[in-house]
């Protein structure tokens, strides 16, 4: 800082709007626009009663170090020049300021302030305890807010848009990470106070193998021989019925092929006839597989079935299990 700046430290200097940049500390990053618009008209009416803070950081330029809000109201209003206090302040003492000039207000997002807090610890190199002395804030206070940053960027907009509030955001963090956002979806969707959240945590931990109470699971079936026996019971069915319907089952190129082969007549109905051999160089059939073959119901034609009743259209029907 010059030696004339430093003659108007702490002075009340009437600046224009242009020449102040927005602090790139701010804490807050969501803003009540009416309640901005509101401040404007006051500002009009009475003008600015209490003048921001500023750092020089240019010729002509300074950095905004308190006052987001009062700036936003004054160029929403369209006022050239405002009052404003110079200050000497390093990016850490400028951090801190802006910090606690918005830990001041109840309004603020506590992931907004759990960041600003994140932000100075970083910016003044120092310990928690440290930070914790420095904010006017009690240790576990402080450490409690920064486990909101746990939460994922998606958790915290669910909180957020849901206007959970801090104490809602902490008693889920007690939950495997996996398990946190359907906790947040259901004190959301129930509106829970944070008494009924604390209870619906306990009772999720204390089933942690059972299902979720809040999402249904749909069960899997990983082994391919269910999927087997399933087609291969309605081939059955199908013999037994008079249909003269055929399998082949074969492994390659990583997958399992099950063919069904249902013969059918021009009209493309099914058409009771002598079974269909399988392809030539196909594996055995699945039900070769488990010991049975597939027999033709009693009645059906034999290998010396009328030509014209073989030579009927057929179609096949391939089935891929992966």
């Amino acid at each position: 800082m010059s030696r004339k700046d430093t003659q108007k430290q702490g002075r009340v200097m009437m600046l224009p709007i242009d020449s102040i940049e927005p602090s790139p500390y701010q804490a807050r990053t969501a803003f009540d626009e009416p309640e901005i618009a509101a401040l404007a008209v006051s500002i009009l009416q009475n003008g600015l009663l209490q003048p921001v803070s500023v750092r020089r950081v240019g010729l002509r330029k300074y950095q905004l170090v308190a006052g987001e809000r009062r700036l936003r109201a004054c160029r929403l209003a369209k006022l050239e020049k405002i009052p404003a206090i110079l200050a000497d302040y390093d990016d850490s003492e400028s951090a801190a300021l802006g910090l606690l000039e918005n830990l001041q207000r109840s309004q603020l997002d506590p992931f907004d302030t759990a960041r600003g807090i994140k932000e100075v610890i970083r910016l003044w190199g120092c310990t928690q305890a440290e930070a914790a002395r420095r904010l006017g804030l009690s240790q576990p206070a402080l450490a409690n807010k920064l486990r909101l940053l746990t939460l994922t960027p998606e958790q915290q907009q669910l909180c957020t848009a849901n206007h959970l509030t801090e104490r809602h955001a902490r008693a889920v963090l007690r939950l495997p990470e996996n398990r946190r956002t359907a906790a947040l979806e259901k004190i959301a969707r129930d509106k829970m106070s944070v008494r009924q959240a604390d209870k619906l945590v306990d009772s999720m931990l204390a089933a942690p193998k059972g299902p979720s109470p809040c999402r249904k699971t749909i069960p899997m079936v990983r082994d391919v021989r269910f999927f087997v026996n399933t087609l291969q019971h309605a081939v059955d069915l199908m013999t037994q019925k008079g249909i003269a319907a055929t399998t082949s089952c074969d492994k390659k190129d990583g997958c399992l092929e099950y063919i069904v082969r249902i013969p059918v007549g021009s009209d493309g109905r099914v058409a009771p006839g002598m079974p269909v051999p399988p392809q030539g160089g196909a594996a055995q059939s699945a039900a070769g597989m488990q010991g049975t073959a597939p027999a033709p119901a009693a009645g059906m034609p034999d290998a010396a079935a009328p030509a014209d009743v073989v030579a009927e259209e057929e179609e096949s029907f391939a089935v891929q299990l992966l």
